[in-house]
């Protein structure tokens, strides 16, 4: 293969003429000729057992050449277009044969490239870094949460239900005195005032007690999710078996010997503070870096193909579905739930997917412009963390992601690390 010529056509699109020899197609049609030959019949041959000459002068001598030329088009592509210098985005390409025969291929490709970015002002950038002091209230909330954990659930028997219990009950639904699927539970816990069920059904558990027989009444709304019972009336009979109340651990150093590493209750709290002191450090950190790569982006020239976007968006639907499986649902049930459809799903995840290709061709220009590198055992660190990560063996990482993605992305990182080292921070 040989790469005749790379042509600019219109923006982000490059024209690839591409020249396989006569040896490397001859080895692609005598393949396809191998590969089709039972499906052929040739008067006075068994199927299959026709020599190749009499098949083409009996089909003609193109009659293998569209297989092999589908057959050698991905190799000849990925060849041409390392040998360009280009980078290629995933995109339709036009295909064009200038011309095939026994003296080899050539072919024309139009393809999708990555955008040159001129960058603007990269170094001396200003942006404020803000570090939150951490309150009382909010080292107290910490601990709350700490006794939510430490909660445990007691029976009440002396007392009616009320908003915050825990009630365990019984119920069967009717609507025009018929049980409906989906209305009967037998135990059933529910939090009242939680709204867990339609409007109007936790009250009326409100100020029942244990044992007490009794009928709930309420109305579908109009957008309920079972059509067959959207704005219809409901009756459920319902057996209060058990009202549970949430009971709260003092706090005290007994408490903090029991539910963490400290011996006082003082120490937990001076643990809880330092941890939201970190937090609000990296989340300063975090609002720096965004801030100073918002500016680099806005000085930023270029024309960003709608290809990167899109298929960047994929990439986030593909990693929300991936984190749905791992909960046990797949993404059409996610979309029945909510109600949306793929086209305005994928919408959602546009205005990310637009500010993080800039963000990436950003610092790749400033990896360009600054020579930025990584050595080799950086690359084989970032291999052993990933594998450590991942619980699986450096080789097999290796076998999944390339050594140009990893490289690439550590000059990146890099990047970012250059432009900070070179911002200014204007408010601590």
């Amino acid at each position: 293969m040989s790469l005749k010529a790379a042509t600019k056509k219109e923006t982000n699109r490059v024209e690839l003429e591409i020249e396989v020899g006569a040896e490397a197609f001859e080895a692609a049609v005598a393949k396809a000729f191998k590969k089709n030959i039972g499906k052929l019949n040739v008067p006075g041959f068994r199927k299959g057992k026709a020599p190749r000459h009499l098949v083409e002068k009996l089909y003609g001598e193109g009659v293998f050449y569209d297989e092999a030329m589908n057959d050698m088009y991905p190799v000849a592509l990925d060849e041409a277009i390392a040998e360009s210098g280009y980078s290629y985005v995933e995109d339709q390409i036009d295909l064009d044969v200038v011309s095939v025969g026994k003296e080899g291929l050539v072919f024309k490709a139009t393809i999708t490239v990555k955008p040159e970015a001129t960058l603007g002002q990269y170094k001396g950038l200003e942006a404020p870094r803000t570090v939150k002091d951490v309150t009382d209230e909010e080292v107290d909330a910490e601990i709350a949460k700490l006794q939510e954990r430490n909660s445990r659930m007691v029976s009440v028997e002396d007392r009616a239900a009320q908003n915050g219990d825990t009630v365990v009950f019984d119920f069967e639904g009717f609507v025009d005195e018929v049980p409906f699927e989906g209305g009967k539970a037998e135990n059933y816990s529910l939090v009242l005032g939680s709204g867990q069920f339609i409007p109007g059904f936790e009250d009326q558990i409100v100020g029942k007690v244990i044992d007490e027989e009794f009928d709930v009444n309420v109305t579908f709304p109009e957008d309920y999710q079972a059509e067959e019972l959207a704005a219809k009336e409901a009756v459920f009979k319902c057996k209060l078996h058990e009202i549970k109340v949430k009971e709260l651990p003092e706090l005290n150093d007994d408490f903090a010997k029991e539910c963490s590493e400290f011996d006082t209750l003082d120490e937990l709290k001076a643990d809880a503070r330092d941890r939201l002191t970190k937090m609000n450090e990296k989340a300063a950190d975090d609002a720096f870096d965004s801030a100073l790569l918002d500016k680099l982006v806005e000085g930023m020239e270029v024309e960003i193909p709608d290809a990167m976007i899109n298929n960047c968006v994929k990439d986030h639907v593909r990693d929300f579905a991936y984190r749905l499986q791992s909960q046990g649902l797949d993404i059409d049930t996610y979309m029945q739930y909510t109600g949306m459809d793929m086209a305005s799903f994928e919408e959602g995840f546009r205005p990310q997917a637009e500010r993080q290709v800039k963000v990436r061709l950003a610092l790749e220009a400033i990896v360009k412009a600054e020579n930025i590198t990584v050595t080799e055992e950086e690359i084989e660190e970032e291999y052993k963390k990933m594998a450590d990560a991942y619980k699986m063996d450096v080789d097999k990482v290796k076998s999944y992601i390339p050594v140009q993605g990893i490289s690439s992305d550590l000059e990146v990182e890099k990047a970012l690390g250059f432009l900070k080292d070179n911002a200014v921070v204007t408010a601590e």
